[in-house]
């Protein structure tokens, strides 16, 4: 009689491979919100940093407070707050009472870093392109981490979440129509050739934000 084999046993329900996750298992405990809220902030603040050093701009609530910025004396910690107020309401009725806290909290934390690296890291000369370009590159990559962390730094960025949730037009190219307006009215406070070079470093911004953070690319919450 040949010899008989024993199919292979199934494999328990529990332990299975599975492509479905439970909520509980992909939330992001406190000390994960923390430190990302905390990373997306102190990149994003550096990137701002490298674009005001290289007297650049960029779009968002950002860009107008840095257009504020070089049109007046006003310091950009106090203009980066006072322009994100009006969209508090916004906030509150389209996110959630969450979201806003950490809106909030993470405005605050761009603010304060923002005076950190003026007292700590001093910057006599930068190329405006490479300053432009590494700028943009670290605003976008702060946003995308503040994002994941239900986040936001105000204005524009709550406009391309809400727009995403509703509609799945992804918030980088939300966010990118609307800062190109914005970079436009910068001709009325910079010279031309700044302002098509902060075109494209907005451009550049919102690719990372578009490309990275879209539905079902991150399960995180």
């Amino acid at each position: 009689m040949g010899t008989v084999t024993n199919p292979s046993p199934e494999p328990h329900p529990e332990t299975a491979a599975t492509l479905v996750f439970d909520d509980k298992s992909t939330a992001h405990s406190i000390p994960e919100d923390v430190l990302g809220l905390l990373t997306g902030t102190f990149v994003a603040s550096l990137g701002l940093y490298l674009l005001q050093s290289s007297g650049a701009v960029t779009g968002g609530t950002a860009g107008i407070a840095l257009l504020i910025d070089y049109a007046t004396e006003w310091p950009f910690w106090l203009i980066f707050a006072v322009v994100n107020l009006p969209f508090a309401a916004l906030a509150i009725w389209k996110k959630g009472w969450s979201f806003t806290l950490r809106t909030a909290v993470s405005i605050a934390l761009v603010s304060a870093f923002s005076v950190l690296h003026h007292a700590l890291f001093r910057i006599d000369e930068l190329q405006p392109i490479y300053g432009t370009v590494a700028g943009n590159l670290l605003a976008g990559v702060g946003l995308l981490i503040l994002f994941r962390h239900r986040a936001s730094l105000g204005g524009v960025n709550i406009i391309a979440l809400v727009v995403q949730e509703r509609t799945g037009f992804r918030a980088g190219w939300t966010q990118l129509t609307v800062d190109l307006v914005i970079i436009v009215a910068a001709l009325f406070v910079l010279p031309w050739p700044a302002v098509l070079l902060s075109a494209a470093g907005a451009v550049l911004l919102n690719v990372v934000l578009a490309l990275n953070h879209r539905p079902g690319r991150y399960i995180g919450h």
